[in-house]
């Protein structure tokens, strides 16, 4: 346990565990040697088509979601690790299934995404930085695409590609403003023709989307061919089949495509494969990661990016919708530092105790509770605990919960550890929760229009009056029914810090509207990505990056990486 007059930093903590080899965690797991592909020591690709498992019911899903983030922090990373700790401690056969970190929020300000203190995922500075090469590899499939597209323009252009009507862009997985908007081509004849373009972040890339969804080899080469990246000067779609490239982009993601194989401090295998964000893409790990972990345990622990209103219905509408990996729980993670900024408290006061601003706070919770109740689940709360909370703050948000009919726990496992007793009255909520009998639905049926479908969600998951729809976003709506594409689910693109389009406001907003600016079919991931408000594609970095305290020591280790 950590001194409380010496608390070690994720990374410190992370350096003093004791890993165990990753094929010994393969063995615990159930995993044939033969499906294993190792890079090093401590990380393994999981090649499902060699996997040999006996036959049983597939697991149970637990999904844990959050309430509207805050700059305070809620850990919904660490609180999935401490939680399947928890779950593995108490005697079930567990596996966690995550996102893998993006490199540009990790140099930014987010952090990273192995979890946090005593419940982390390790090898921590590996996983956040280049792991196993995944993104390199969708990166790479992502800019091959469009430098085949450039060619075949320049060389003739027999598909009659309308070089003002791209829909598709190259991608880099860093936050760079300076890339949003570019103009390529430049330098006479031979080096192009002159366009603009402009740049996403890799998780906002459709490759990583269809990398996500898809559910083995064949079906990732068939989603890859359907990706629409522009139009003819005749306004018809052009997509990779019709250029004939979907069987490179498919060798390029071969070997990324098998799930990545790593551990928790506790020992607790996990899954780490994809990484969609939530509030430009749908949030949420690999497919394919999923059901190998379902395969292979009895309960899977996986999350969806940001709020319940984001990451969780896109799992629940999108991800649900291509396998059956509907949740038998729904975990919501929520923390008395979020709930007192979300009720008004400044950054730097939320130390102080103050049951007034969090009862004023609450309300932003309470309309997370009742989304994921439109699926038919009735979630868990998890209050993941901090040293600043007091015992008066906490039990006002038990009995709340209480009195409102849903479960809830407090939850130590950033200090205690899920493989202590950290999580072990969560853990007990969680399995009550799983053998609860409910009927899962999803927020809308795909025989709506494209419009109904997302004035449903604003409406239903974010409290808005209604939604506008910007000139473009019109001439969209009409492009998307000419083209037969309107049977798709959508997926929002909107500020993860506020159920509106509008990032300062908190709590739980009412008398707003929400504006889509432009909507892009996604036609080889399957969704309509509606984007609203000013939530940007590619992110740009704060004042001051948290790459300015980032260094290694003269034998090479991290320094500074949280």
């Amino acid at each position: 346990m950590p001194d409380p007059n010496n608390v070690l930093s994720d990374l410190e903590i992370a350096q003093r565990a004791v890993m165990r080899p990753v094929a010994e965690v393969a063995a615990a797991a159930g995993i044939n040697p033969e499906a294993l592909e190792f890079y090093g020591r401590y990380k393994a690709k999981i090649d499902p088509a060699r996997l040999t498992t006996p036959a049983k019911a597939p697991g149970k899903v637990v999904l844990v979601s959050a309430m509207s983030p805050t700059p305070a922090g809620e850990g919904k990373s660490t609180t999935t690790v401490g939680l399947a700790d928890s779950l593995a401690r108490a005697g079930r056969k567990v596996m966690i299934a995550l996102r893998e970190p993006s490199l540009g929020p990790i140099l930014g300000m987010k952090g990273g995404a192995t979890g946090g203190g005593f419940s982390q995922v390790l090898p921590m500075d590996e996983i956040n930085l280049h792991f196993t090469g995944d993104f390199h590899a969708i990166t790479s499939a992502n800019n091959a695409l469009m430098a085949l597209v450039d060619n075949h323009i320049f060389q003739g252009n027999e598909l009659n590609i309308d070089p003002r009507r791209m829909t598709f862009k190259r991608v880099l997985d860093m936050n760079d403003r300076a890339l949003r908007e570019v103009v390529i081509g430049l330098g006479g004849p031979a080096q192009g023709v002159p366009r603009q373009d402009g740049f996403d972040i890799t998780v906002a890339s459709e490759v990583m989307a269809v990398f996500c969804l898809a559910t083995d080899i064949p079906d990732l080469r068939a989603r890859l061919g359907r990706i629409t990246f522009g139009y003819t000067y005749n306004r018809e779609p052009v997509t990779v089949a019709d250029l004939g490239v979907q069987g490179a982009l498919t060798l390029l993601l071969k070997d990324a495509i098998k799930p990545n194989l790593v551990q928790t401090i506790a020992g607790t295998p996990a899954l780490v494969h994809g990484g969609p964000f939530a509030n430009i893409a749908h949030g949420c790990n690999s497919l394919i990661a999923t059901q190998t972990a379902r395969r292979l345990a009895d309960i899977v622990v996986t999350e969806a990016g940001f709020g319940a209103d984001l990451g969780a219905e896109k799992y629940m509408d999108i991800k649900a919708r291509v396998a059956d990996v509907a949740p038998s729980a729904v975990v919501l993670v929520a923390t008395v530092r979020a709930l007192k900024m979300h009720g008004g408290v400044a950054k730097d006061r939320l130390k102080e105790p103050n049951v007034e601003a969090l009862a004023a706070g609450v309300a932003n919770l309470q309309r997370h509770i009742r989304n994921v109740e439109k699926f038919g689940i009735i979630p868990v709360v998890a209050i993941n605990k901090f040293a600043t909370d007091t015992a008066e703050e906490l039990d006002w948000l038990l009995d709340w919960c209480a009195a409102g009919g849903v479960p809830a726990a407090v939850a130590d496992v950033w200090g205690r550890g899920g493989g202590g007793d950290g999580g072990d009255q969560l853990a007990a909520k969680v399995l009550a929760a799983l053998d609860t009998p409910h009927r899962f639905r999803h927020l809308y049926p795909l025989e709506l229009s494209v419009e109904e479908k997302i004035r449903t969600i604003v409406q239903e998951m974010y409290g808005a009056d209604g939604v506008d729809f910007s000139v473009p976003a019109l001439k969209r709506l009409a492009e998307i029914e000419k083209n037969g594409w309107s049977g798709m689910p959508v997926c929002m693109a909107k500020t993860q810090y506020s159920f509106s389009d509008d990032a300062t406001k908190l709590g739980a907003p009412k008398g707003f509207t929400v504006h889509v600016r432009d909507l892009i079919p996604k036609t080889g991931a399957g969704f309509i990505v509606a984007l609203t408000g000013v939530v940007m594609t590619m992110p740009g970095l704060p004042k001051v990056p948290a790459a300015m305290r980032m260094d290694v020591d003269d034998a090479g280790q991290p320094i500074g990486l949280f």
